[in-house]
């Protein structure tokens, strides 16, 4: 599904590239309700060297703070690369109400590669997914980053 340019996404590439220029591998994700901004955060396994430090999982922390709840019911997450199978669990338990990503993720990816996730029987809730929102963009910080590194 071709969805149009989002200022949700934007910043999440903003993050990323931030995540990048810190040393992280650029992921970069936002929560929204109601059409506003409640969380963001960007990878900061390295610097924190912790590897649950995902961007995702740190969002959805932040976004359960900013609520006072654990549950993310009418929340969208934009991210900027498919999610990995814990950060798929965490947003199947927040209750996120919709997915948006940008470039796939064949090697880690968890929602359209390797254990696909929220088609699971075991997975109790599905977020709806919408895959693919400025891939290219988010697609390039990835290759940028991990070139400088060879």
């Amino acid at each position: 599904m071709s969805l149009p340019p989002s200022p949700f996404m934007a910043r999440a590439l903003a993050l990323a590239q931030a995540a990048a220029d810190a040393g992280e591998v650029p992921v970069g994700a936002v929560i929204v309700k109601d059409g506003q901004i409640i969380a963001e955060a960007a990878n900061a396994m390295r610097t924190a060297r912790n590897p649950t430090r995902h961007a995702e999982m740190d969002a959805i922390q932040a976004a359960c703070a900013a609520l006072e709840q654990e549950r993310l019911d009418g929340c969208d997450l934009w991210v900027t690369l498919e999610p990995c199978a814990m950060c798929a669990g965490a947003i199947a338990h927040a209750r996120i109400a919709r997915l948006y990503y940008a470039a796939s993720d064949p090697k880690g990816g968890a929602v359209e590669h390797g254990p696909r996730f929220f088609t699971q029987p075991t997975c109790h809730h599905r977020p709806e997914v919408y895959a693919g929102l400025c891939e290219g963009e988010a697609a390039e910080q990835l290759r940028r980053f991990f070139e400088e590194r060879r």
